[in-house]
């Protein structure tokens, strides 16, 4: 349920920060400071809870650190557990529509890490029978926020997601390589002409080209793999600025390990606490990998647009599915609209990577500023990414079907027939015959046989799919 949905009473509660005090609604478990910051940042309009996965891994953090904490005799146990059972909630899904400050934000993730701060510390003074706002019983810097800054526990919240997140990315995309695989069997022996520059090249069959689009994409899969491996490396102890201020020796060791308890994922410190806080390569060999299935996903669906153009004046080798009316003002027009949606997704995260570029280059001395707009510009790519390729699979790849006639025919009377021959007849008297078959409109096998350069039976031997779509053994002359 969205913050909006939520019924207001009316009634407020006093909270203050650094710079004054405001009334809060009582039915809000966040507080002043992601007041303030709704305030500010109404930029994407796109809150936290969007994404989930983050939500969940911001209290993942929080409850690690808690544990940790009350490990080493910094904070209270009871207030410890209290903590943990909040954190416990949300990472079932409870609260995530408290979690509501815009993704795009400056201050570094602040906004978000206090947003996160203030839920957490009032449904654990609810869980110790107390009013939301009594921060004297459980406070968000205080306690929730004990032995951390927004610059570890921001990006280790974000690496976690992603991790988490990526599975789910690869399992779209498994399930589009084996749709497009299933494509390919289905297409196997149905003869079209390849093209290169758009034009004539050498036969092939359907079936070879949607296996080499299931190819392509498999690729990526390990790419995403080993990529997302990097967000295993966290900075979580590092506070401020890597060195570990305020923090007890053993807690960053004992916080990493909560980490991979609740998890279940591989997490290690960094081995160099400064250089992990100001340094974001990880997102940007990342974002490249998601770039990369991006870039491929769109070259696919131009293909897709392409083969499937006409009915009457295109390719039309390909039918994909009819989904909707395609014109206001022409009647019976369908249009491409799947391949079209993804083209767009892609030029989309496209610019994300860009925008992740730019932002990684402009951190400064030991902070990137900058994360926000490169977390936000990752959850955005790989949101869309998952339903375009689930929308892709289930609207447009099962349901394609072929016209066998249309692509046999092109073969047939294609000049790029002539390529076949070159072994047996060179490449010079296979050029005039390209030549003269464009200057005539006569095909290149009824050249052969008008210019009794070859036998038929030789012509029909060698001109058979099977010859011309797999490597063989020249025949003899």
């Amino acid at each position: 349920m969205g913050i909006a949905k939520r019924h207001l009473s009316g009634e407020t509660r006093l909270e203050h920060d650094l710079l004054g005090e405001k009334q809060i609604p009582v039915e809000y478990y966040f507080g002043i400071q992601t007041a303030r910051a709704l305030e500010n940042f109404n930029i994407s309009r796109v809150q936290l809870h969007f994404f989930p996965e983050l939500v969940n891994a911001l209290a993942i953090v929080k409850e690690a650190a808690a544990r940790a904490n009350a490990k080493l005799g910094l904070l209270d146990p009871r207030v410890a557990k209290a903590i943990e059972k909040a954190c416990q909630e949300i990472e079932k899904g409870a609260l995530h529509d408290q979690f509501v400050v815009d993704m795009v934000q400056g201050g570094a993730g602040t906004s978000t890490n206090m947003n996160a701060n203030e839920v957490i510390a009032n449904r654990a003074l609810e869980l110790m029978g107390h009013k939301r706002g009594e921060y004297r019983y459980v406070h968000p810097n205080n306690d929730v926020n004990l032995s951390q800054s927004t610059n570890d526990a921001y990006p280790t919240a974000v690496k976690i997601a992603l991790l988490n997140t990526n599975p789910k990315l690869i399992a779209s995309l498994k399930k589009l390589v084996a749709a497009f695989r299933a494509k390919g069997k289905e297409f196997a022996h149905i003869i079209k002409m390849g093209r290169t520059q758009l034009q004539d090249a050498v036969p092939m069959t359907l079936g070879q080209e949607f296996d080499a689009y299931a190819a392509n994409l498999a690729e990526e899969i390990d790419r995403l793999e080993s990529n997302v491996d990097l967000f295993l490396e966290v900075n979580m102890g590092a506070t401020a600025i890597g060195t570990g201020i305020n923090t007890d020796p053993d807690y960053s060791a004992l916080c990493i390990e909560y980490l991979r308890e609740i998890t279940g994922l591989p997490l290690t410190a960094a081995k160099n606490m400064i250089e992990a806080t100001n340094d974001t390569g990880a997102f940007v060999m990342y974002s490249s990998a998601v770039k990369r299935l991006a870039i491929k996903l769109s070259k696919i669906c131009s293909d897709l647009r392409l083969l499937s153009s006409g009915p009457r004046a295109g390719f039309n080798e390909i039918n994909l599915p009819r989904m909707q009316p395609g014109s206001s003002i022409m009647p019976g027009k369908v249009n491409p609209v799947i391949p079209e949606v993804v083209n767009q997704i892609a030029y989309t995260v496209i610019g994300n990577d860009l925008t992740v570029t730019l932002a990684a280059e402009a951190g400064q001395l030991e902070l990137n500023v900058m994360e926000p707009i490169i977390v936000y510009s990752l959850f955005e790519s790989l949101e869309m990414l998952i339903n375009g390729m689930n929308t892709l699979r289930t609207k447009c790849i099962t349901g394609i079907t072929a016209n066998p006639e249309v692509t046999r025919n092109q073969v047939c009377n294609s000049i790029g027939l002539v390529t076949a021959l070159n072994p047996y007849l060179g490449y010079e008297t296979s050029g005039e015959l390209a030549k003269t078959a464009l200057e005539t409109g006569k095909g290149i096998y009824d050249l052969v046989l008008e210019k009794g350069l070859m036998s038929k039976k030789k012509l029909d031997e060698i001109l058979s799919p099977e010859h011309m779509i797999h490597p063989h053994k020249l025949l003899k002359k």
